[in-house]
């Protein structure tokens, strides 16, 4: 072992003498990279304690669309004031005005530290306003930690169809009062709506979280008509695809306008801040109105450093050719992509939306969590273990999607592909 490799696991091993299992995230652990340390990041490459330096396409699960370390985000947050604990702030007020304005569905908003927390409060707020009892979730959407949604996520094929949680320790009454779809399957989300009492509908309108699989024209339409028929609360988790497919999420792309929003991710370029937003009525119902029934707080809500951040992600995303440049970026990767698949005689899909990449090894279509069970697991995680030798990083775990970045060039895309084609021609070589 080099001395930089030595180097590498001293800190692998000083981190796990002091954190569970050396990581502070469970998806952050990958099988093969227990030994990575990422010392710098900047525009679209991260390096590691080795020295090595790659052109990253995982962008820690997709918030920076600007790249890493943006200089006028991170300038905004340098010059952001401190955290006071009572009242509100001018950025605070600043930003809420400008999501209003920019997320068709959202009359109020508030802010909160993280997606997951987003996504807890628009639950208990469905619940609350609905006096129900059940929530409804699709196979492959992940809506973060909390119990109610913490299930069905990337589950074997033998949990498909039944309950698969993510973690022991949640309450079976929990778990027996979410209800798990099909996703594209609007005639099983009506007959949970007929047979249960559902007080919100929530998904990803494109299930990110498994790469890519794209609503089938007309489904979230049916979504909106079955949930305004039962009285249920329709939620869109934008926290992936708010900002990064353009300024007004995907319902804008989509003209579905849900009840509720969560946003959170690319909103300040990875800065931690979220947001939770929709009609008035229902977001009136929060305790930040004084006797209202739905319970809302947090020490980091809408702290000055991260608002600043957003709002200068959203000055950045409304001044610059953003989503003009990475749109360009993923098409010509993904036609690239296609073209050398074909060539190379493998089965694949090259789906995506925007700036978000992804090939299953499968014969098509894909259009839910069942489909992407066929996909060549070996072969996904493999070709991109050996892209890391071409000095190129995609997350090596099964079904996740890559992405670009306003740092990203056109030849990155090109070297992409050459990298792409001589890491999987080596793991064909070695079948």
């Amino acid at each position: 072992m080099s001395a930089v490799s030595s180097e590498a696991a001293r800190l692998a091993a000083r981190a796990s003498a002091v954190i569970p299992g050396g990581v502070n995230s469970g998806q952050r652990r990958v099988p093969g990279l227990e030994e990575l340390v990422v010392t710098a990041t900047s525009g679209s490459t991260f390096t590691d304690s080795e020295g090595r330096t790659f052109t990253d396409y995982h962008a820690a699960f997709g918030p920076p669309l600007l790249g890493h370390n943006d200089p006028d985000v991170d300038g905004a947050v340098v010059n952001a004031s401190s955290l006071m604990g009572v009242g509100v702030t001018r950025v605070e007020i600043e930003l809420a005005e400008r999501l209003v304005d920019a997320v068709p569905s959202l009359e109020k908003v508030l802010l909160t530290a993280t997606g997951s927390e987003a996504t807890f409060h628009a639950l208990r707020l469905a619940r609350t306003v609905t006096g129900r009892r059940h929530v409804l979730k699709f196979q492959g959407c992940y809506h973060g930690w909390h119990d109610a949604v913490a299930l069905n996520v990337i589950s074997p094929a033998d949990r498909v169809g039944g309950k698969d949680p993510l973690s022991q320790g949640i309450l079976p009454e929990v778990l027996d009062a979410t209800i798990v779809c099909r996703f594209n399957d609007p005639d099983e989300v009506e007959r949970a709506l007929t047979e249960h009492d559902v007080a919100a509908i929530i998904l990803e309108p494109i299930p990110h979280n498994i790469g890519a699989v794209l609503p089938k024209p007309g489904f979230l339409e049916r979504l909106r008509e079955l949930a305004t028929k039962h009285g249920t609360i329709l939620i869109f988790d934008e926290v992936i695809t708010g900002f990064r497919h353009g300024l007004g999420g995907y319902q804008a792309i989509a003209g579905v306008l849900p009840d509720l929003t969560t946003l959170g991710k690319a909103m300040a370029n990875g800065w931690p801040v979220s947001a939770l937003g929709g009609k008035a009525e229902l977001m009136e119902l929060f305790s930040t109105t004084p006797g209202q029934p739905a319970f809302f707080a947090g020490t980091f809500n809408g702290h000055p450093a991260t608002t600043a951040a957003a709002l200068a992600t959203i000055d950045k995303l409304q001044r610059e050719p953003v989503h003009e440049h990475v749109f360009g970026l993923g098409e010509r990767a993904r036609a690239g992509l296609t073209a050398l698949y074909e060539r190379l005689g493998v089965p694949a899909v090259v789906a995506g939306f925007g700036s978000v990449f992804v090939t299953y090894f499968l014969e098509g279509p894909v259009e839910s969590y069942d489909d992407l069970l066929r996909n060549d697991v070996d072969l996904f995680v493999g070709y991109r273990r050996e892209l890391m030798r071409e000095g190129i990083f995609e997350l090596p775990l099964n079904l996740k999607r890559s992405h670009f970045s306003y740092a990203h060039t056109t030849e990155d895309v090109d070297r992409l592909l050459e990298g792409t084609e001589a890491g999987v021609t080596r793991c064909l070589e070695r079948r």
